[in-house]
């Protein structure tokens, strides 16, 4: 029964994205540990796709600093550590305030209202506990403050430092309480936002960065290498 419903988990998508996805979370999580070797043989079984993508999924992992590699051995599980981690948040935090400055003070009358209507939507997510659905909609909540900001560069260099903390980020919503808190401080940016205040909206989403980080870094490992 166990091992059905591992099997079940682990094949749970075929695309590399969803590879990634399902391998990431598995580490951050604890069901693969720190030192664990990933053939990529028994993987391509498990999932049921060729080797080569996972050889690709492999490399978006070893870039997230979730896998590690040397030169003729098997990939094995590396997690990343707590001062990788919070490294990468505090860069986060930045990008993310200043995104939400710029949304403030760019976003377009249609913009904010489709902020605001789907940050009222995700209420109900979070009152019925729906935790992956909160996690999409947490990303897409993200992705339109990037977009609002109406700056390319931003939104890329956003987007790129948000996919290798996307496993963390995700895992956060796991903590008890932690879905109705996170809607509280979207609420806080969305209203700065709505009222043209990019200061205030830019300190909100710092601060929203930061909670998660912290919240986050319970999932990190210890400050030490995996060989």
């Amino acid at each position: 029964m166990t091992q059905q419903k591992r099997r079940k988990v682990i094949r749970a998508g075929t695309t590399v994205e969803q590879m990634v996805r399902a391998i990431a979370d598995m580490i951050v999580t604890g069901a693969m540990l720190p030192g664990e070797k990933l053939d990529e043989v028994s993987l391509a079984a498990r999932f049921d796709v060729s080797r080569t993508p996972v050889r690709e999924a492999l490399r978006e992992l070893g870039a997230m600093g979730l896998v590690g590699r040397e030169p003729n051995r098997s990939a094995i599980v590396t997690n990343v550590t707590d001062t990788q981690l919070h490294s990468m948040f505090e860069a986060m935090a930045e990008l993310e305030g200043i995104c939400a400055r710029l949304s403030a003070a760019r976003m377009t009358v249609d913009e904010r209202r489709a902020l605001s209507v789907e940050h009222r939507a995700s209420l109900r997510l979070v009152d019925r506990g729906l935790l992956e659905h909160y996690s999409a909609h947490n990303t897409e909540f993200h992705s339109r403050i990037y977009r609002g900001a109406h700056n390319e560069h931003l939104l890329e260099l956003a987007t790129q430092t948000r996919a290798r903390l996307a496993p963390f980020r995700r895992a956060q919503f796991r903590l008890t309480g932690r879905l109705s808190k996170s809607y509280e401080e979207h609420d806080r940016i969305v209203n700065a936002i709505l009222r043209g205040h990019p200061e205030e909206a830019g300190q909100a989403a710092y601060d929203h960065v930061s909670i998660v980080s912290d919240a986050s870094a319970i999932f990190a490992a210890p400050a030490q290498s995996y060989q």
